[in-house]
């Protein structure tokens, strides 16, 4: 006699209603950020996490696939993003002296006073559609479902910041 396949665990109306709100959120939030720094700095999220990744790395370099895992983007689409970045004097592409099967992507002096001209508004929009709802706590354990949920999705991956 054969085994029954596994019955699907539905969810009940808790779950769905968890689901859904977080949903929205994955959908919503990210348009909310997207639309707050194209109008006001010219440039996308994707972008503003290449350049903000950067610029928060030693001597504003990473390399590709590194810079690609920071900013939670494929390395084609990286790519792409770079080579219209490098187009607006932003970063620059040099070979890794270290290994030259990588390539590095540098953050320009343009680049530098980009980021640090956008990154006020963006902290703002993140305050504004997050953090100034939240309790500490809230954020606190907001920060811990996030690590939890990235490391179900991802359990070798890294995380974007401490995970547990």
């Amino acid at each position: 006699m054969e085994d029954a396949p596994p019955q699907p665990r539905w969810l009940n109306t808790e779950e769905m209603d968890t689901w859904l709100a977080l949903v929205g959120v994955i959908v919503r939030l990210p348009a909310a950020l997207d639309g707050q720094l194209q109008r006001d700095a010219g440039i996308s999220h994707f972008e503003y996490q290449v350049l903000s990744g950067l610029s928060m790395s030693p001597e504003r370099t990473l390399r590709m696939s590194d810079l690609a895992t920071l900013a939670e983007g494929s390395l084609s689409r990286l790519s792409h993003t770079v080579s219209r970045l490098e187009r607006r004097g932003w970063v620059r592409r040099t070979p890794d002296p270290d290994d030259g099967r990588y390539t590095l992507a540098v953050l320009t002096d343009d680049g530098w006073a980009k980021v640090v001209a956008a990154a006020p508004g963006h902290v703002e929009a993140v305050r504004t559609y997050v953090l100034d709802s939240l309790t500490k706590a809230q954020a606190r354990q907001l920060r811990d479902i996030g690590h939890r949920i990235i490391h179900s999705v991802d359990p070798g991956g890294i995380c974007p910041s401490s995970c547990p």
